[in-house]
């Protein structure tokens, strides 16, 4: 049966993001007072951004959701769990991981696992999504960072950066629902920026969408 969503619930599917190299402190801001008013899942925020995001949303629902190893994901495992570390420390809850995309092409599953896993121990009680950059990858590949994401003990996987060659689709959330069934959630992440497009994603297996345009995906239903 579809779910009658309101603005309400349907924010509570959204991380409310601002990845852009040139995000001012003013516009973080603005996105941390919107994400309040609105109720959204969490703020989406390069990691430079955190402490401060941590203090505009202390008291209220909203997580703090940061970025490592993005958006190319190939930084050495011992940064991206240094970087997972220290977000942690400074207020995150959430982390979005880039795979080492290099690894997973060459088919080095291990390194691959073992990437994910260094952030999943390192990030502790914050939940941990692990990107997979669907544009770059074929259907198998897609399916084995899957389940490699589950094997490292992440809580999610989760489409694209929204940085590469192509962003979420219908077709890779089936594909990655049906790899992950219920031991993981899916986020659909680029390119979200309608009513229309959130409901696809939803209707297609996705738990949490990441999207700019979050305001616009929540104004066409009632409070």
């Amino acid at each position: 049966m579809q779910k009658e969503w309101t603005k309400a619930t349907l924010a509570k599917t959204i991380d409310h993001t601002l990845l852009k190299a040139i995000a001012t402190e003013q516009a973080v801001r603005e996105l941390c007072a919107e994400a309040r008013k609105y109720g959204f899942a969490s703020v989406c925020v390069n990691p430079i951004w955190v402490e401060l995001c941590a203090k505009e949303l202390s008291g209220s629902s909203v997580l703090v959701c940061t970025v490592v190893g993005f958006p190319l994901g190939a930084n050495a495992p011992e940064t991206k769990a240094a970087e997972a570390r220290l977000a942690v420390s400074q207020g995150a809850r959430e982390i979005d991981m880039v795979i080492n995309l290099g690894a997973a092409k060459s088919g080095d599953w291990k390194a691959v696992e073992e990437d994910i896993r260094g952030v999943v121990k390192a990030a502790g009680e914050a939940a941990v999504k692990v990107i997979i950059e669907t544009c770059y990858l074929s259907d198998p590949e897609k399916a084995r960072a899957c389940e490699a994401a589950a094997r490292a003990g992440a809580r999610f996987v989760k489409t694209s950066t929204g940085f590469g060659t192509g962003g979420a689709s219908v077709e890779d959330l089936r594909l990655m629902r049906k790899a992950v069934g219920d031991k993981l959630q899916v986020k659909a992440s680029g390119g979200i920026r309608s009513y229309h497009d959130a409901i696809l994603m939803l209707d297609a297996g996705a738990d949490r969408l990441g999207a700019s345009s979050s305001i616009a995906i929540i104004s066409e239903l009632p409070e």
